[in-house]
């Protein structure tokens, strides 16, 4: 729904709530300046919502001198941030407000996003933990950029072994496999944990950043993985800190029966945070992940990877090198929520 407001009505700094409706929530906003419009539009609430405190937000000063100061507009479960897009209809400048949202949540991949991890980590451990136990076998950067088709650590490890021919020391038995598969699927783990805390692989540019942002602005934050929950929560705590990690957060390894780029580690993630998929916003590298982000319903950016450069990234809802830091930033809080608007504004 609408209401049109001329701003010459209102010629005092400051304008009281607005009632638009019965179902939805009060305005308030801050106005200068006049001969313009001034167009609030919201979606429609819960009719037995009530009305929050109001916390100023943003401000935004049009050419034509309007001054307009948003604020959060408080709904019972989820906090509410008010947009500003500028229009010109026969000549005059009117701003429309649309009731736009934070994401509830925003969700990470870990290997390739958080840190680049696989080539000289995870990649680096196999290989180790292969020589270790004498199976004669090494995974070259070229053939494990194939790998990592196939999500998981132990998958990728069974379905390489199954193609190519088990070790000669490798139990016979399938399940006997399995526990193979597992013991050094542990011991790799092991190991990549170690260069981790040793902090020789750092955070990608703009990660930790972009995971303030949204804390600060009540964004529920978590890591959804594929590897080891050990490894993901070593890189959660070691490299992003303990105060980060309180708040973050952990879905991974086999929390969940089928991996990437089945939907579920994302839907799970969703549930258990309390939050609607279709208000989470995912950052991911691959194109695996990226499938699975979008089968959730969830919108996703992708930050591509040294891995993951050329991978077909066309069902993204943005593509990027990295997060980035200023002053290289890529994009932001806000830029995720502009994602979400796409789905209420044509």
């Amino acid at each position: 729904m609408q209401l049109v407001v001329p701003v010459n009505t209102y010629q005092s700094k400051s304008l009281s709530p607005l009632s638009l409706s019965p179902l939805v929530t009060k305005m308030a906003v801050s106005l200068s300046s006049s001969s313009s419009f001034l167009c609030f539009s919201s979606l429609l609430q819960n009719p037995n919502s009530s009305a929050s405190k109001l916390q100023p937000l943003v401000s935004y000063r049009g050419p034509s001198g309007l001054q307009f100061h948003a604020a959060f507009l408080g709904y019972r479960g989820s906090r509410r941030q008010i947009g500003v897009r500028e229009l010109c209809r026969n000549g005059r400048r009117s701003f429309i407000c649309r009731a736009s949202s934070l994401p509830e949540a925003l969700l990470f991949d870990c290997d390739g996003v958080l840190v680049d991890t696989e080539k000289d980590g995870h990649r680096i451990s196999f290989n180790e933990t292969f020589q270790e136990r004498g199976l004669g076998v090494s995974w070259d950067v070229e053939l494990y950029g194939e790998l990592l088709k196939i999500g998981g650590g132990k998958e990728r490890m069974t379905a390489y072994f199954n193609k190519n021919g088990w070790p000669e020391n490798a139990p016979k038995s399938e399940e006997e496999r399995k526990e193979f598969i597992a013991s050094l699927h542990k011991r790799k783990t092991k190991l990549f944990m170690a260069l981790i805390e040793k902090k020789l692989l750092p955070l990608r540019p703009g990660v930790a950043r972009l995971i303030d942002e949204a804390l600060e602005k009540g964004v529920k934050v978590a890591v959804c993985s594929t590897s080891n929950e050990k490894a993901v929560s070593a890189i959660v705590s070691c490299l992003l800190g303990p105060k980060r990690a309180e708040v973050i957060s952990i879905f991974a390894g086999d929390v969940v029966p089928r991996k990437k780029p089945d939907p579920a580690i994302y839907l799970l993630a969703a549930s258990t945070l309390g939050v609607q998929p279709s208000r989470c916003v995912v950052v991911e590298d691959s194109a695996i992940g990226l499938a699975a982000a979008k089968a959730a319903g969830m919108k996703c950016i992708v930050t591509k990877s040294g891995y993951t450069a050329e991978e077909d990234f066309l069902s993204a809802d943005a593509v990027f090198d990295c997060i980035g830091d200023p002053p290289e930033k890529r994009f932001d809080i806000g830029f995720c929520a502009e994602l979400l608007e796409k789905q209420f504004v044509s």
